[in-house]
């Protein structure tokens, strides 16, 4: 059963290294912990032709400890200030076989990256603020309704100027170019902050 489907709108954030402030202004602006910090791994999956990609879809495994959830995403809409895409979230009780059968009909990790996440909320029926450490920098991914993203952006001192729609595997690849890196995957150093998935 879908635990998650509809329309996804969100935009992200840029923070800087040190995260105290945007942590105190979220208490200040009444914004409560949901989740705790935890780490994320994800990988998408594509074709050797890049057939998802090339048609602005995906399919992503994510793992967060012991749960693992399938994710789809279509076409993001164009022309719009917030990124407003399908959504359909699954959870996967054996991601090791279902990653198989991806394989099996040719589908194999194009992507991996990594990050720890934060959720933060005011209210269980409105939006969701979340605090992403990942190893290109930190961001806050805000996800709600347009009218509620704009209001919260605002509330927390950032305009319309400031919205980031871009994915994490586009901002990788252009931190890539930007520090002249030979592009791989978006991950932690293994001697660093992240543990492997058991």
């Amino acid at each position: 059963m879908s635990r998650h489907g509809g329309q996804e709108v969100e935009i992200k954030l840029r923070l800087p290294a040190n995260l105290n402030p945007i942590r105190r202004k979220l208490r200040e602006e009444s914004f409560h912990v949901v989740k705790r910090r935890t780490f994320e791994e994800n990988a998408l999956f594509d074709n050797p032709q890049q057939s998802l990609r090339n048609q602005g879809k995906l399919i992503r495994i994510r793992h967060v400890g012991s749960q693992s959830v399938l994710t789809y995403k279509g076409p993001p809409a164009p022309n719009t200030r917030h990124k407003s895409r399908p959504e359909i979230e699954i959870e996967l009780p054996d991601p090791d076989r279902f990653e198989e059968i991806l394989r099996q009909i040719g589908y194999d990790p194009s992507f991996r990256y990594e990050k720890y996440r934060t959720e933060f909320s005011t209210h269980p029926n409105e939006g969701t603020v979340m605090l992403d450490e990942t190893p290109i920098g930190n961001f806050l991914e805000v996800e709600g309704s347009p009218h509620w993203i704009d209001r919260t952006a605002k509330r927390l001192g950032y305009s319309r100027a400031d919205y980031v729609t871009s994915s994490y595997g586009f901002l990788y690849m252009v931190y890539c170019r930007e520090h002249k890196i030979q592009p791989s995957h978006m991950l932690f150093h293994r001697s660093g902050k992240q543990r492997k998935r058991r």
